[in-house]
C-alpha cells in the first residue's frame, strides 16, 4: 500500500504544479481561521480523495479541505489524515517549500506517512521503522543523525517570541528555516536534530511528517514528553511539540 500512496502523492503534486506554473494570478480565499486556500489545495484534495477511495474504500478520510463532523469521526480507530497542500503560504510566495501530506492513523498513532515535495520531486516515506527519501530516481533509506552543535529547524512563516526565547536559552546551535512539513523531514534525514514548535498547528499538518520521523528513529512529543496522539477528538489543534532524535 505504501507504494500506492507514494504514487498518489505524486499525482496530487502534478495537480498542484499545473496551477503553480500557470501564469494567471492565484485566486486566494481565506477560511474562518484566516488561513489561505487556493485552487491547488482543492485540486490536490480531489485527487487524493478519489485515489484513497480506490486503494482503501473501507478506511475513512480526514482531509483539511473536507473535514468530517465530530459525530462522523469520533469512533474512528483507523483513518487517513491528509493535508493536500501543506504550506499554502509557501505556495503563494512561490518558494517551492510546500508539500503533499498523507498519513495512516491506527489507534492514535501515525503508522504510515508520505511527504511529497512537488517542485523538487523529492518524496519522503515511512512505515514500520523504515524511512526513505526518493530523489532523482533513487530511493535511499534515511535515519536521524546526531551532531554537535545541533541544527535546529524552525518555521519560515511562524516565528514567535516564545520560540525566540527558547532558541536564546538553547546554547550553541545552528538554525535552518524551512516551510511546511519539510521541517520533520530535515530531522528524519539527519539534516537537523531538533524542531521545536510552540505556535498552533493542526493534526493534518504533522501526521505524515511524524510518521516519517518515527520510522527514521526520531520522536515527536509535546512539551511534557508525551507522544503526539491522533485519536479522534473534537478539536483539530495540536499542543506545542518538539521533534527530536533522542
Amino acid at each position: 500500500m505504501l507504494q500506492q500512496i507514494c504514487q498518489l502523492a505524486r499525482q496530487a503534486g502534478e495537480a498542484i504544479l499545473s496551477i503553480y506554473h500557470d501564469e494567471q494570478p492565484l485566486q486566494i480565499k481565506h477560511k474562518t481561521d484566516d488561513s489561505p486556500v487556493t485552487a491547488a489545495d482543492v485540486a490536490a484534495h480531489k485527487v487524493i480523495k478519489a485515489g484513497l477511495a480506490r486503494i482503501s474504500p473501507d478506511i475513512p478520510l480526514l482531509s483539511e479541505e473536507e473535514p468530517p463532523t465530530w459525530d462522523e469521526r469520533k469512533n474512528w480507530r483507523r483513518y487517513w489524515l491528509v493535508d493536500p497542500l501543506d504550506g499554502t503560504k509557501e505556495f503563494i510566495n512561490r518558494n517551492g517549500e510546500f508539500t503533499v501530506n498523507i498519513a495512516l492513523i491506527e489507534d492514535g498513532a501515525p503508522v504510515m506517512g508520505v511527504v511529497y515535495v512537488p517542485v523538487s520531486d523529492v518524496l519522503y516515506s515511512g512505515h514500520e521503522r523504515h524511512a526513505w527519501k526518493e530523489t532523482s530516481g533513487q530511493r535511499l533509506p534515511i535515519k536521524v543523525v546526531s551532531a554537535t552543535p545541533p541544527t535546529v529547524v524552525v518555521s519560515r512563516s511562524h516565528m514567535d517570541d516564545e520560540l525566540r526565547d527558547y532558541l536564546t536559552q538553547l546554547g550553541t546551535h545552528n538554525t535552518l528555516s524551512v516551510g511546511s512539513s519539510l521541517k520533520f523531514c530535515m530531522v528524519a534525514e539527519g539534516k537537523a536534530q531538533l524542531y521545536p514548535r510552540f505556535g498552533p498547528t493542526n493534526i493534518w499538518d504533522t501526521a505524515a511528517g511524524h510518521a516519517v520521523v518515527i520510522a527514521a528513529g526520531g520522536h515527536v512529543t509535546d512539551w511534557a514528553g508525551k507522544t503526539l496522539d491522533y485519536t479522534p477528538r473534537e478539536s483539530f489543534l495540536n499542543p506545542g511539540f518538539r521533534v527530536t532524535i533522542f
